[in-house]
């Protein structure tokens, strides 16, 4: 792979944007602000990253954790790009790119890389999975092919997300496309650049253990690995590459917020003492109990923040200079693994990974949670699914009139097509948060009444 062809500012339909004001809002800075602008971005405030429906207020939301990905993502970009502007001053002239683009690219795609995510966290994708594994659902997919089964019951939060940023419904306008990103940034976001069969069990590459797009975009992502001249990895008719570069920045950024963010929160919830939590911050900064501050600290929870700012900025700085030692071999896709897995302090990180686990992800009303959200996202799924398939019923008719319009072709047909049909309808579950989806089948079940004014 070649970084002159790598950083494109091409968009859909090769198109490419010129303005006069580029060197003041460049061309990926327009995709992070495309990003923030979107309703599924929004939607985010209120899908669960660590607590399901946290009461406090501190605790992070996908929305939060993808803004505090962004930022991490934007100073690897930065560090990187400074690095590989020096390398190759070719860059600056050919491509006129600079440190800060390379950072805007990173810190877009970091931005959008929980955009996808449904209703309960990973939860929610095990989910929806599990309902397309069923009986139930059997009479829906039986005219699906292999891979287009493989998409509905493995659900993926990843391809979910890139059909979010490249996709337009038929009845939402005349311009294809979804947000129209430059393909540089929808490939950086792309950190499973396959589609989702074969399965690769107990696969070593990083890249390899999901999948990034449905059948659906499976075209639209050749046309963009074409274009960037990313290496291909399968021989057959398969859409299956290796990463851009640029990807593994975006994973270590993902990687660092939720390891120490989810773990403060861990703490800041009582989940996990804050004398062993402050403890095993303290051991990644490489540092004793013994170790006088100069700073006076009248709450744990400051001193919390504070080892998660250093802790930040020390993994950034690593990160980064491991991912310009392995430049080369990631260029020629020899090196597939994560970056965070080879810092200093990677057994630490492991521990608090560990603890985490077993005191955060475990606790009970989380798991209660997500149990809860099998049912809701499952009787979702199986309700509107029977509306599409069977309108005639007067029942299913009323179903589908709350279906929003933008999920029907226009004048509110039906898509002819099975696979996008349920496809969909599978958009319009995923996207929902998670009170709107708590809220919607309660509903439905007629559990709870809507206020009429």
């Amino acid at each position: 792979m070649h970084w002159e062809k790598l950083l494109s500012r091409k968009r859909y339909q090769n198109q490419v944007l010129t303005s006069s004001d580029e060197w003041v809002r460049g061309e990926y800075q327009r995709d992070y602000d495309r990003i923030v602008f979107s309703s599924a971005f929004r939607r985010l405030q209120n899908k669960t990253q660590v607590m399901p429906l946290p009461e406090s207020d501190f605790v992070h939301t996908r929305l939060t954790h993808s803004l505090e990905t962004s930022c991490v993502g934007r100073s690897l970009g930065r560090l990187v790009g400074k690095q590989i502007l020096q390398n190759y001053p070719n860059l600056s002239k050919t491509n006129q790119v600079n440190d800060s683009n390379i950072g805007d690219i990173v810190a877009a795609a970091c931005l959008a890389h929980d955009i996808g995510n449904p209703p309960f966290g990973h939860s929610g994708e095990d989910a929806i999975s599990a309902f397309f594994q069923s009986n139930e659902a059997q009479p829906f997919i039986t005219e699906l092919n292999d891979a287009q089964k493989a998409d509905l019951q493995n659900f993926e939060g990843n391809a979910s997300g890139f059909r979010i940023l490249t996709h337009t419904y038929p009845a939402q306008c005349n311009m294809p496309g979804g947000l129209r990103l430059t393909y540089t940034t929808l490939a950086t976001f792309t950190k499973y650049p396959k589609e989702s069969l074969p399965k690769l069990k107990g696969t070593a590459n990083t890249s390899e253990k999901k999948y990034g797009f449905f059948q659906s975009e499976k075209d639209w992502f050749r046309i963009i690995a074409d274009e960037l001249g990313l290496l291909p990895k399968a021989t057959d008719n398969q859409v299956f590459y290796h990463r851009h570069p640029l990807a593994f920045l975006v994973e270590a950024a993902d990687d660092i917020c939720y390891r120490i963010i989810d773990f403060e929160d861990g703490c800041r919830l009582g989940l996990i003492p804050p004398e062993q939590g402050i403890g095993l911050l303290r051991e990644i900064l490489e540092e004793t109990s013994e170790r006088q501050s100069r700073l006076t600290f009248y709450d744990w929870r400051e001193q919390l923040g504070y080892l998660r700012a250093r802790i930040i900025d020390k993994l950034i700085n690593e990160t980064a200079d491991i991912f310009i030692q392995n430049e080369a071999a990631i260029l020629t896709g020899a090196y597939d693994k994560p970056l965070i897995g080879e810092v200093s302090v990677k057994a630490v990180l492991d521990k608090i990974k560990t603890l985490s686990v077993k005191e955060i992800y475990r606790n009970r009303p989380v798991l209660e949670i997500e149990a809860a959200g099998f049912e809701v996202l499952g009787g979702l799924l199986e309700v509107f699914l029977k509306a599409v398939f069977e309108p005639s019923s007067r029942r299913h008719q009323k179903l589908l009139d709350l279906v929003p319009d933008q999920y029907l072709d226009v004048n509110r047909t039906i898509s002819s097509n099975t696979y996008d049909r349920i496809l969909r309808i599978t958009d319009f579950i995923s996207g929902l948060t998670d009170q709107a989806a708590i809220s919607l089948y309660r509903k439905i079940k007629g559990i709870s009444l809507p206020k009429v004014y």
